[in-house]
Formats: structure tokens, sequence, C-alpha cells
């Protein structure tokens, strides 16, 4: 495990060289209504709804540079056949449309909707979405690396001194630039609001474009981090006033091992909480006793692997002697898989784009992932595919970052030609993670 996800620090990679492509932007001049991922918020023109005509214009202008991908686009808008129009329609396909996930992600980078606007506090989360999923899909010489580093980094929360790394606050990174306020004049934030998912977000990004890890403040980001971890071996992810569940355990558990550094945490302690969230029907509950839930099965279980505490393909292995109970929980993972062929978060709930990454991802760690009906989900994630780039929730559903990146992971674990190989256990590709 340690061998096969072991980072290596490599320096930046250069940007393309590349001109952008022009924003291109429709409608009232007055409306506040998009903004460029890494730029703060600003007065700019509407960019139009997911499903409109001028949708068309925009992706079409993002793909303008690659001939082939502009005649399947036209093929796409104008189908020739009552079946091709009724794919059209719905958005499915038969086929993984790589250059209009591009399009999508490029739009998204360059000109969020106004639609995220209530997530401005989360800006380093939707990032991570479109970046790791361009490094996905094989297409991060699009964007500029080196400003994207220096953006990520410029959102890490120093500490005025050594002392202040043992007050009980988090000195990690922001989720935007809105939550970073300015240190007084004596260099004393007035306001720390850096968390561990941000952190994770910023690493992975990190990752994806090849920064240098040396040159990070590990040293403040792990002193700091064993602040927030609770007698019960959970975690906060902030220092004041939040929940704590196995979310912010996988964050500790995935920062300290993209860092290479255990010191941040008590891992018996995170291991002796992560096996009270292990429900009676084998999956695990955000908290002890909570319905097993799939975002919680995966926590649990990736935060086990990354810490060491359970091997690589556990399934191949002697069972008896794991420390989870590995047929319930195989079994409850399986049974997960509906007869749309798409994944369920939980019991009786529907189908959703995301689970076939949380769910998937977990079988794929304990080496159960070729005991499920991969065409059956690969038919379902395909229903789920908008015909201008992206993936929505569930059938029908315009597409969005945070069901996207998902998608594109789902079908990294498919093994769908084109898509870079995905490390499961830290939710980016093996490349990243391996820092090539």
């Amino acid at each position: 495990m340690q061998q096969r996800l072991a980072s290596r620090s490599e320096p930046s990679v250069a940007s393309s060289s590349e001109e952008e492509e022009p924003f291109i932007s429709l409608g009232d001049e007055n409306e506040d209504d998009c903004f460029g991922i890494l730029s703060p918020l600003k007065h700019c023109k509407l960019i139009a709804e997911a499903n409109s005509s001028s949708f068309k214009v925009f992706v079409s202008s993002a793909l303008k540079m690659e001939p082939a991908t502009q005649n399947e686009w036209d093929r796409l808008s104008s189908p020739s056949s009552d079946g091709e129009e009724q794919a059209a329609s719905d958005g499915s396909s038969s086929q993984f449309n790589r250059q209009q996930h591009v399009a999508f992600l490029m739009m998204m980078y360059e000109s969020l909707p106004h639609h995220y606007q209530y997530q401005e506090i989360n800006r380093i989360t939707l990032a991570h979405f479109a970046i790791s999923g361009l490094c996905l899909l094989g297409a991060l010489d699009r964007v500029d690396k080196d400003a994207v580093s220096d953006w990520v980094l410029s959102l890490q929360a120093h500490p005025s001194n050594k002392a202040d790394l043992t007050n009980g606050e988090f000195y990690g990174f922001h989720g935007s630039r809105s939550s970073q306020l300015h240190p007084d004049d004596n260099g004393v934030l007035m306001h720390n609001g850096s968390n561990l998912a941000s952190t994770y977000c910023a690493l992975a990004i990190l990752k994806a474009v090849g920064y240098n890890f040396a040159n990070i403040d590990s040293k403040s980001i792990l002193t700091s981090m064993r602040n927030l971890q609770q007698h019960d071996g959970s975690f906060m992810p902030i220092h004041f006033g939040a929940e704590k569940d196995l979310r912010f355990v996988y964050c500790a558990a995935a920062i300290c091992f993209l860092l290479e550094d255990w010191s941040g945490m008590d891992r018996e302690r995170a291991k002796a909480y992560i096996l009270n969230c292990q429900s009676y029907d084998g999956g695990f509950g955000l908290t002890p006793g909570s319905e097993s839930h799939g975002g919680g099965t995966y926590c649990a279980v990736a935060s086990l692997r990354l810490m060491g505490f359970i091997e690589d393909n556990v399934l191949s292995k002697n069972t008896s002697s794991s420390i989870i109970d590995l047929p319930l929980l195989l079994s409850w993972c399986l049974q997960r898989q509906a007869a749309d062929g798409g994944f369920q978060g939980r019991a009786n709930k529907p189908s959703d784009t995301c689970y076939a990454f949380w769910i998937g991802s977990v079988l794929r760690m304990l080496g159960g992932y070729n005991l499920i009906d991969k065409e059956a989900l690969r038919g379902f994630l395909l229903t789920c595919q908008s015909q201008y780039g992206g993936f929505g929730k569930c059938p029908g559903d315009l597409p969005d970052l945070y069901h996207s990146f998902y998608g594109y992971t789902a079908f990294s674990l498919l093994e769908e030609p084109g898509l870079n190989p995905l490390c499961a256990e830290l939710g980016m590709t093996e490349f990243s993670a391996l820092g090539i």
C-alpha cells in the first residue's frame, strides 16, 4: 500500500502555451451571474442555462479548436433519426462523450454560472472538482498550473508564531477568499476559517498540477490538526462549533498520507472511532449508531486503508483476521446496486451518480469490484450524462460539478478508454497520488 501510493514531490509543471479561449457570455450586463473559479466574484454577463440553446454556443466555441469534435457536436444537435433525436433530448448516449466533458469543465473553470454563488465559501472544493476532473480526463494541459498552485497556496492560514500552533486553532486552507480575513496590525488572524475539507481539496489540487510538496508549510497543518481530534478519535472540521463524523476522519487521514507524516493524528483512536461506526448490516454510518451510508462507508474503509489497518484486495486474503466484518460489508455494498444498474447511498433510496464512486471505490479497495454488473452500471451512468457534457444526479437532471466529477471517477473505475486510472483511496488519479 505505502509503496503503491507513496508520494514523490515533483517540480511544478509549466503551463500550456496555448492562449486561453475567449470568455463568451450572453445576457444582461447588469446581472452578477457568473465568476471564474480562481477569480473573485465580479459583475459580468449571464452564462445561459445548461438546457438552453445558448449553452451550445459556449460549449461549441470551447470545442472550436477540434474539428472532429465539432462534427460530433453537430451530430448531437441535429439528430438524423428518431432514435438519435430521443437520445439527444434526454441526454443519454451509448458513448462517454469525453470532449463535451472537457468543454463542460473548462466552462466551469473559467466562468461558473450564477447558481454557484451560494457556494462561494466552498470555492476551493469547486476548483478541486473542475481541476481534478480535467486531470482524470487527461486535459489538464488546458489550465495554467502555476496560476492554480499560486492561488491555492494563497489560501493557507499561517500562524503568527509557533505558540499559535497549540492555541486550539487549525492552520490549514481556507475554502475561499471570502472566508480569509486579513490579519491585524500584529499579524494575528482576526478570524481563522480554515478547515479539514478545504485542506484536503487544496492538497488534491496541488497534487494534480504537480506542485512540489516540499514547499508547503506542512508542519503548521499537521501540528495544529491534532487540535481537531476528539477524545473518541473523531475529528471536527474546524476548531469551533462544528460537527464530528467520519468525513473529517477521512480528510485528516488523507492529509497525513499526502504529506507523508502521521504526526497530525492519533491513528489508533481514529481506528477505534471508525470501528464503532460499523452498523449491524455491515455498512458504516457517519457516526456511531447511525444508518449505514455510502459516503460514510467510503470514508471508513478508505481511512483504514490509508492508515494501514486493512490490506489492499483484502477479500483475496484471510478475512477472519480483519478488524471489520468483511462478509457483511461486502453484502451491504453489493445490495446497493439497484435494478436500474446504478448505486444507491442507502437502502430504499433512488440511484445516484455519485454513489457509483462512493460504493464502487469501497468494492475496488476490498477486491470485490468485479462482482458488480458493470454493464448495467455503465448504462445507468450514461442516462445521467448530459449531451453538453457533465453528469446530473439522476437521469434527466441538469449537470453539476459535484456529480460530474464523481461521474468521471466512476467511469475511471470502469476503465473507460481515454480516462486516467483512479486511486480509489484518495479520490484522485493514480498519477497524482504517485506524484507523476
